[in-house]
């Protein structure tokens, strides 16, 4: 949860908010359909914005849902945005078609994961990668991120880990930087701190089991790992919900890992039929 002071104005919110988004004074005021002035006026305090106005502000500066509720509270207003648990009646159509999705991908991995990638609901493509993975990381909740980079998960058996740690690392930077979570923060400074594994019996190209396969050419960064003795390759899409009006929806992902060769392909085919 994002904590806020009750002495910190909505003003100065906003402002960070603009700041961090790079967006002038004057370009905010024409996107909200207000003045610069006015924009002005609310970011020193000399104003009090209304209830209408936070929110458009806040659409404009693409402020994350939980947030909103957050300058809603600061500046005088109610919470626009629920937050409804997941395992909540009213969830249940959300649930099962999240099912249904995860399921229709199969065999191919696909998950959910909340906005500190806690882990909602995984296929049974996800589930074959795991195996072998220690039982501490797999006692709920369960946190991709953990799974992912924690030597005694994925990691070791992740070919390619320099390059996909990075860019693991890289994408919770920026999701940081647009939520400001402290919870991410300390997960990310968590993860960050795990060491790497010798990759050095690998092979010279840190592939080993990969050696004389013929590669594919990649056209996003790929997820190479080692399964069984197979090398199995994956291009990994990430999908959310379009205009959510609660929390719990806002922070949902929707991770799908695409074979990125036909090997891949018919391994999971033949063990997931």
């Amino acid at each position: 949860m994002t904590t806020v002071s009750p002495d910190t104005g909505v003003g100065p919110l906003l402002r960070g908010w603009r700041e961090l988004r790079r967006i002038s004074q004057l370009d905010l005021a024409l996107r909200a359909e207000s003045s610069a002035r006015h924009i002005s006026f609310i970011e020193t305090g000399r104003s009090r914005p209304s209830e209408d106005m936070v929110l458009r502000l806040a659409e404009q500066l693409d402020i994350p849902v939980r947030e909103r509720n957050a300058l809603l509270v600061v500046a005088g207003y109610a919470p626009r945005y629920a937050q409804t648990p997941l395992d909540d009646p009213a969830m249940t159509s959300v649930r099962e078609g999240l099912d249904r999705l995860l399921a229709g991908y199969e065999p191919y991995p696909a998950l959910v994961v909340d906005g500190t990638y806690d882990v909602v609901a995984v296929n049974r493509g996800i589930a074959l990668l795991m195996k072998g993975i220690a039982e501490e990381l797999l006692t709920p909740p369960l946190n991709a991120m953990r799974i992912t980079l924690h030597p005694a998960g994925l990691a070791p058996r992740i070919l390619n880990l320099p390059e996909w740690r990075a860019d693991l690392l890289a994408q919770m930077e920026r999701q940081i930087a647009l939520v400001r979570s402290p919870e991410l923060r300390t997960l990310y400074e968590e993860v960050a701190a795990y060491p790497v594994p010798d990759l050095a019996d690998r092979g010279a190209d840190g592939r080993g089991a990969d050696r004389g396969r013929e590669r594919t050419p990649s056209f996003a960064l790929p997820l190479v790992i080692e399964h069984g003795g197979q090398v199995l390759s994956f291009i990994a899409s990430i999908a959310t919900f379009n205009t959510p009006m609660d929390v719990t929806m806002a922070e949902l992902a929707i991770e799908t890992f695409l074979p990125a060769d036909r090997e891949t392909a018919a391994y999971l085919h033949e063990r997931l039929p």
